[in-house]
């Protein structure tokens, strides 16, 4: 158990996966206040195609970087993991859609240059508070981090 919560904890995977995060938060928040603003898209509908956006980018960069070694390079186990990282995803992404959804409610108005602000705050809040649960998701259940040293440690 022990060796499970030290993988988890490392700080320099964790850092990397911070670091993708704030890569795909990018392509999450162009796409999402693009489609908000100029296309006025509703904002739930918004905040799930820009996720899915930042999904696909992060599952590259994470796949080749901060989980490298993590899995096999053929393509079945690649597409695999995508598939596992787009269900695992789907929880963080559920907590995004409440918390754009619970602040969307909140009756308040940042008018700046024609623009209300309000309505694009919530987008990089709710990025924030499914960060955590991705990362230990992630670990555990599509590139499996944790259990690999586990199962190499009871040989």
């Amino acid at each position: 158990m022990t060796d499970r919560l030290s993988e988890l904890a490392s700080g320099v995977r964790f850092g990397k996966f911070a670091s993708v995060g704030a890569v795909g938060a990018v392509f999450d928040l162009s796409l999402s206040s693009l489609l908000i603003v100029f296309f006025g898209v509703a904002n739930e509908l918004a905040k799930l195609a820009g996720a899915e956006l930042a999904i696909i980018v992060m599952f590259v960069i994470n796949d080749r970087w901060t989980f490298a070694g993590a899995g096999s390079d053929l393509l079945t186990a690649k597409v695999r993991r995508f598939v596992k990282s787009n269900l695992v995803r789907s929880g963080g992404l559920l907590v995004q859609v409440l918390v754009v959804r619970a602040l969307g409610e909140v009756p308040l108005s940042i008018p700046v240059a024609g623009l209300d602000l309000w309505e694009l705050i919530p987008l990089p809040l709710a990025i924030g508070a499914s960060m955590l649960l991705n990362y230990v998701a992630e670990s555990l259940f599509t590139w499996r981090v944790a259990t690999r040293s586990s199962q190499r440690d009871s040989r």
